[in-house]
């Protein structure tokens, strides 16, 4: 389901900086490969991160939910020097596709790739985070905010991926739809941060801690 009208969408991404040819390789190796390839970033979205990132030039960046590797590359793309990026995912069977396509995208050294629960694995990361990019279970965003609050530095960015849920938000109440619409909720009465639920792919609800 497209939230922004289809033609629209390929209107804005045809006048948009074009994906890398690494990402373009990884897009098509995702489509033809990996069930539920539409979790993907994608090009619009990934040039957004790219280029919030490039504005934000963090030295530390948490990403909860890898996938294969298109968000971490793109967000990565605006560390700072010598700045990190830490990437969790609980999915084994991508691991060497999402180690490989960060080999070829030389940034080996600039994203560490973490394998297991992030629930469990947030608690060990003693690091303070310029940005944070919550994209997993939904069931769990409420929780992930919870665990990763206090590890966000002030001024810092936390933005969650699909909280507009293919738009099932304004009607529906199965169970990722309700954990969707409470963190969302959860975010708007959170008087310790400044956010904006921005309307791009499947919505971005980005808070800026204060």
């Amino acid at each position: 389901m497209y939230i922004v009208h289809e033609e629209i969408e390929k209107y804005a991404a045809a006048h948009s900086s074009p994906e890398s040819a690494l990402l373009q390789k990884l897009h098509r190796d995702t489509y033809a490969h990996v069930l539920h390839a539409r979790m993907l970033s994608g090009h619009l979205q990934g040039n957004m991160l790219s280029v919030f990132a490039q504005m934000l030039r963090p030295q530390r960046i948490l990403e909860i939910g890898t996938f294969t590797g298109y968000s971490a590359i793109c967000l990565a793309q605006g560390l700072a020097e010598n700045g990190l990026l830490y990437t969790i995912d609980a999915n084994e069977e991508l691991e060497s596709m999402v180690r490989k396509y960060i080999i070829e995208a030389g940034m080996e050294n600039q994203i560490k790739f973490l394998i297991g629960d992030a629930m469990r694995l947030i608690p060990t990361l003693n690091e303070v985070f310029d940005l944070v990019f919550i994209d997993a279970d939904k069931i769990n965003y409420s929780n992930y905010y919870d665990l990763i609050f206090d590890k966000v530095r002030k001024g810092g960015f936390i933005i969650a991926d699909n909280v507009l849920w293919y738009g099932k938000v304004l009607d529906k109440n199965d169970k990722d739809t309700q954990a969707i619409k409470d963190y969302n909720e959860k975010i708007q009465k959170d008087i310790r941060v400044s956010n904006t639920l921005l309307p791009l792919r499947d919505g971005l609800m980005i808070a800026q801690k204060m």
